[in-house]
Formats: structure tokens, sequence, C-alpha cells
């Protein structure tokens, strides 16, 4: 006995499939010459492309697969669309670069707009006469103590190599009379680097008193023009044998003292080399004494250049006799080198970026040029990182006196005395400034060629 089927049979053991479903007479073209029902009404109101669409609607309603292919479908008619579209034309017109509020160098602009109100400012005060008056209450004590009584046997001994300008190496001694008393280690008269851009051949001697210096810290550090003998035969009386430390920026004091110390201990004479800005400014109060006692008492400029000092001094008193012998001193600090490391575009155009190019690599050959190195000079400027121009300088100090050194009694007739280098593009950059200023004074305006012939290198 067969088990009965449900479906209906056409004489065969197996059953039929249903019959195929009518088309919707919705979905029915009418034929040609007929228009005549609902759909007939509604089409022929219909624009063309109403009429596209709605076949292609009508036609995925029937076959909803055709949904699985809608993406692709949809990024193929992006892409096509794209492809037709020509962006070379269109984008330079439609996209600009909107360059955030300070990155860019506008000071020409603003002098002249300032201009007219500088000279406008004549306001005189008789407060000139307090503002050189010591502070109420006594005069000004020094805040360092000396220590008294010998030094107990030294660790070793340390040499520094001090890179940079005078600025980083006088920060560089400071920083190595610190790291020796600390240690208890003989520090040896730092070596000044000499620097491809400064070209300065200048020992420890031709800047400052020597004597004096060691005189001063024998208290505290020893201090000597060399290193024994003896010790120096361990390596074979050949600096480069000698272990070098390369020491990170800004290293804290307690790095020297878990690092460096039990290496001096071993070796007996170490190098650190470089040196500029190798110790953090955020350090024991005992290292800061040792620090401002190295920078304010035993660090004093050799007689020659004392000497030269106060004959400026004294000839700038003399120009400046109309405001009682007072003047104002201002070092610029736009030097090429200087301009050049701080990666900043000013309006030099095609000329300036060629020059700073030339510059650092003359100067640190390759480390601007670095794979992965890239150069943001609006950046730099948004966060103050650009040295002032002298037309920025100008306007730093026309604000000042216009509004302060006015009010104590200055006008633009005060004397100004320009301590710097020489300038990067001098002609361009100085002109506002001696606009302003019309008595500035420089070294080379005070002094004559023959009196400046000692110093020149």
């Amino acid at each position: 006995m067969h088990a009965k089927n449900r479906l209906p049979s056409s004489g065969h053991n197996t059953p039929s499939p249903p019959a195929s479903p009518l088309r919707s007479p919705r979905l029915r073209h009418p034929r040609a010459g007929k228009s005549s029902g609902r759909f007939a009404l509604g089409v022929s109101n219909r624009s063309v492309a109403q009429r596209v669409a709605w076949i292609v609607l009508s036609v995925l309603l029937r076959r909803q697969g055709v949904f699985l292919f809608a993406p692709l479908l949809y990024i193929s008619g992006m892409l096509f669309y794209m492809g037709t579209v020509s962006f070379d034309v269109v984008v330079p017109d439609v996209i600009k670069v909107r360059r955030s509020p300070g990155s860019v160098y506008r000071s020409p602009g603003l002098y002249a707009k300032l201009r007219h109100e500088m000279d406008a400012d004549n306001s005189t005060s008789d407060a000139m006469s307090t503002i050189w008056k010591h502070a109420k209450g006594g005069s000004w004590k020094p805040c360092i103590n000396k220590l008294s009584g010998g030094l107990p046997e030294s660790n070793g001994y340390i040499y520094v190599e001090a890179n940079g300008g005078l600025n980083q190496q006088r920060t560089s001694i400071c920083n190595a009379v610190a790291v020796a008393g600390y240690l208890n280690a003989t520090l040896v008269i730092p070596n000044f680097h000499f620097h491809s851009i400064w070209r300065d051949p200048s020992k420890f001697s031709d800047i400052y008193d020597k004597d004096f210096f060691v005189k001063t810290l024998e208290n505290d550090v020893r201090v000597v023009d060399s290193v024994p003998g003896y010790l120096m035969e361990r390596f074979d009386h050949n600096l480069s044998n000698v272990f070098n430390f390369r020491i990170k920026a800004w290293a804290p004091i307690q790095y020297y003292k878990d690092t460096v110390l039990p290496r001096l201990l071993e070796e007996k004479f170490i190098r650190i080399s470089p040196f500029a800005n190798r110790l953090s400014f955020d350090a024991p109060p005992e290292v800061q004494r040792l620090r401002c006692l190295a920078n304010y008492e035993a660090l004093r400029f050799s007689n020659l250049l004392l000497t030269m000092g106060e004959t400026l001094v004294s000839r700038m008193k003399e120009h400046s006799a109309k405001n009682g012998g007072k003047y104002i001193s201002v070092h610029l600090r736009f030097e090429e080198d200087m301009v050049a490391f701080s990666c900043c575009v000013y309006d030099g155009g095609a000329k300036e970026r060629e020059d700073m190019i030339a510059a650092r690599e003359r100067g640190w050959k390759g480390k601007f040029t670095k794979p992965g190195r890239v150069l943001r000079p609006g950046a730099n400027r948004v966060n103050g990182k650009c040295p002032l121009t002298p037309l920025e300088a100008s306007l730093f100090l026309a604000f000042i006196v216009g509004l302060m050194l006015r009010g104590m009694g200055f006008d633009n007739g005060t004397s100004i005395f320009l301590a710097s280098g020489r300038i990067y593009d001098s002609e361009r950059h100085m002109a506002p400034l001696l606009e302003m200023f019309p008595l500035l004074q420089t070294k080379e305006m005070l002094a004559s060629p023959e009196e400046l012939a000692p110093f020149k290198v």
C-alpha cells in the first residue's frame, strides 16, 4: 500500500510541481493601442523618467535577489561618476587651505598700521628718577652661601665639552660645576667645542678669568687645568680612549648618581660630550646653589673683555646724557644660525629659503633632512618658537617705550645699544628699528676697528 499523496498526481509515482502562477494583471503591459484601465491612466500622466523608474522598481520587486547586488551597483556608479569629473580643475577653485591664526609672519603690515601712533605718543613723567633705585627695605643682598673648610677625597676627574654659542657654553660650565660638586668629583677646565657656524677657536681663559674661577670654587668644587700624567698613562695619553658618556638632554641629577658615578669610581676619569643642556632645571637646592655660585660669582670675564665692556658702557652713557646716562641694551638674537635652527619662515621668499637650507646643512649636517623629519614653520610660529626679527623686537620695544618707559621719562630719543652678532639680512631687517630708534648704537659704532681687532676670529 502506498502512502497517500496530498498533491495531485499525473499518473507517475513522483509528484509534479505546481503550475506557475499567472503574472499579475497589474504588472502586465497593455497591448499596443489599448490604454484603458487604471494602469494606462497612471502611465499616460507620468514623464519618461518616472516610467523608467517604475519599470525598474517593478523588476526589483519581482526579483528580490537583485538587492544583493545593490552595494556593488552603488560603488560602480560612484566610480563611474568620479571618473567623469575633472578634480584637477575643480579642487583648487573650491578647496582653500586656511592657515591657523598666528602661523604667518605679518609684522610688516602691523608695523605700517601702528607707526603713526608710535610717533604720536610723546608723554613724559618724573618717575624715571625713582625706577633705578633699590627696592624698599635696604640694599640688594646675595643669596649664595659659600662653604668653608676642606673637601673630601675626590671620586675622580670629569671632563666636559661645552658646545653651542656663548650662552650655551656658560650654561654648560654652570652645570658642570653642579654635577662635579654633587658627585664629589674634580672638574677639568671645560673645553669649548669648535662649531662650524661660529668658528670661534676661543678657549676658557680667552673668555673668562680662569684663576678667579678656580679660586672662587675652591671650597665647593675642585677645578684643575689637566688630568695628572699617571692617570693619563692608563689611556695612552689619548683623550679619545677615555670613556665618553652620551647623556640625553635635561637628564635628572639622579641619573648622574645612578649611572655616571659608578663608572667614575671604576675609571677615575670620564668624559661627557656634548654637554649643552645635559642637566635638568629641576634639581635639589644644593645643586642649584652650585649653579648660581658658578654663574654669579665664579664666572668673570677675562681682563681683555672686561676692559672693552667697560669702555662700551662708558661711551653709551655719554650718548645718553640727556636721559641721565640711562640707556637700553638689547640682544636681538637674529643671527643666521638662530633663524636656520628655528625652522621658521619670514618674508624673504626664495632667497631666504635657500639661505636657511644651506645654513642648516653647514651647521647640523643631515639633522633636518633625515627621513621622517618634517619642518612645520607655521606650527613653530603659533607655539612661540620663532625668534623675533629686528622689526618685531622694535615693535616690542615700541610697546614698552610707548606705554611704560615713556611714562618713566623715555621718548624716541632713547639711546639703545644693540648687543648681538651679525644680523641675518640686516639691511632689510634693521631698517624699521633704525627708523623708530635713530639713536641706536652697536659695538662697531662705539669702538674703532683697531679696538675691535683683538676680538676678530
